[in-house]
């Protein structure tokens, strides 16, 4: 009897055994691409998202992170990480290498035209990590994909649009034919490609319009922005375009106080200052990232190899569906701004970008 017993005893151990392994087993199921579960452990593609600065306020950081997260949505098995590696751009690299240097992201995503040459080095540290750098470009790396929007063809538009409201009576519009940029700083895609498209639009306009570029220093010094703004506008400027982050805001309200009129560059922000910015382009930087966290997901990112897209591939808009849009910006303008849209999104008008990242 005792015997029996000991072996009913083994028996029901095992089956308690078995059944345990059982739940474990079901816990680590996975889904097929077709929804089916798999009697193996789920597999992660573990993407990292590199924030040069901070999220919140800066609209294509936000953008970046958005379309990661859609891409996450969208495939079940996609992590994401967020790293927000602050203003100092002396400290980017080490941030950088010590995220590579965790060696569990299957895909880094950046953004910022700077980040591919800061990349580098980290790249030829960790030859097996993989990046995404959008809004920017750089040569040939097989540890690289680089995407880069044609802001020749983005400033054009509001340069074109600025011509035509310096030209114009509108409220506020003196007769000196001059507009403005601010830029947070000088880099190559301001110099070979946004300050150049802003003022081949203007001219296209009226050939005698004067462009009044300045450089602030910084992404972030609203007060000294204001400032610049303010002596742009008593030298004659009554149209702005600001391209220097949060010292946006500067310029805003320097413009609203002298009843001048602001562009925005690279999202939608009518209501940020109704009656004041009278035009916006956009970048349609979230659909973009998705769409290559996707591909980077299936494995068919092509890694060493770039991308250039511009209006006529739906990645660069002028925001002309707003109320507020139509209420600051009379009609005939609008119209002759709506033809050039159309015209390079049917190819008929593009701007060949100069290829400044291979000099």
């Amino acid at each position: 009897m005792k015997h029996q017993s000991r072996k009913k005893v083994v028996f029901t151990v095992l089956v308690i055994a078995l059944a345990a392994t059982g739940v474990l087993l079901s816990g680590c199921k996975g889904k097929s691409s077709n929804g089916d579960d798999q009697k193996s452990t789920q597999a992660y593609f573990n993407v990292a998202v590199f924030v040069p600065g901070v999220t919140e306020g800066s609209p294509l950081y936000e953008q970046m992170v958005e379309g990661v997260e859609k891409a996450a949505a969208e495939k079940e098995d996609i992590t994401v990480k967020v790293l927000e590696a602050g203003f100092n751009q002396g400290e980017w690299e080490e941030k950088l290498t010590a995220l590579a240097a965790e060696k569990k992201y299957d895909l880094i995503v950046s953004e910022n035209g700077a980040m591919p040459y800061i990349a580098v080095p980290v790249a030829k540290a960790f030859p097996d990590q993989k990046f995404l750098f959008v809004d920017s470009i750089i040569k040939p790396n097989k540890q690289m994909y680089t995407l880069l929007y044609n802001q020749m063809e983005e400033a054009y538009l509001v340069g074109y649009l600025g011509g035509l409201i310096t030209k114009s009576s509108m409220k506020g519009v003196n007769s000196d034919l001059k507009i403005g940029i601010i830029a947070g700083q000088e880099f190559p895609a301001m110099t070979e490609m946004i300050v150049p498209g802003y003022r081949m639009g203007a001219s296209a306009v009226d050939s005698g319009i004067e462009v009044d570029f300045r450089v602030l220093g910084n992404w972030y010094d609203a007060n000294k922005a204001g400032e610049l703004a303010k002596s742009m506008i008593d030298a004659g400027v009554d149209v702005i375009l600001p391209i220097c982050g949060g010292a946006n805001q500067g310029v805003i309200a320097a413009a609203k106080e002298a009843g001048i009129y602001v562009l925005y560059f690279d999202s939608e922000a009518y209501s940020m200052a109704p009656g004041v910015i009278a035009g916006c382009v956009v970048l349609d930087q979230a659909r973009a990232v998705q769409e290559l966290v996707i591909k980077a997901y299936n494995g068919t990112l092509e890694y060493g190899k770039s991308g250039i897209v511009g209006v006529k591939e739906g990645y660069v808009k002028f925001a002309e569906n707003s109320d507020l849009y139509r209420k600051t910006v009379p009609a005939d303008i609008r119209e002759k701004l709506s033809l050039v849209v159309k015209s390079m999104e049917r190819g008929e008008v593009s701007l060949t970008i100069p290829e400044y990242w291979n000099n």
